[in-house]
């Protein structure tokens, strides 16, 4: 049993690598059209994402500072705060 085993691991072994057929064809490795339009289409998304984060963060900036400025009025003396940019509550 343990003769076959050692004969066929000797076989196999000596089984030589297959040799590379050479390079592959350019049409194969690029990417093609399909490749440009995702690339592009993915790029386009990622844009609109941003510009859509920037606006709803501008939009909540702004509505704190509604807020911060309807608290100063209602807090007693009736004055606006002088400098938007103040420390938040």
């Amino acid at each position: 049993m343990a003769d076959a085993l050692l004969r066929a691991s000797v076989r196999l072994a000596a089984t030589p690598a297959p040799t590379p057929s050479g390079a592959p064809a350019d049409d194969s490795v690029t990417p093609g059209v399909l490749g440009f339009v995702v690339t592009f289409l993915l790029a386009v998304v990622v844009v609109l994402l941003v510009l859509d984060m920037v606006r709803r963060i501008r939009r909540v900036r702004y509505r704190a500072e509604i807020a911060e400025k309807l608290d100063a009025e209602q807090g007693g003396d009736g004055r606006l705060d002088e400098d938007p940019d103040g420390p938040i509550r």
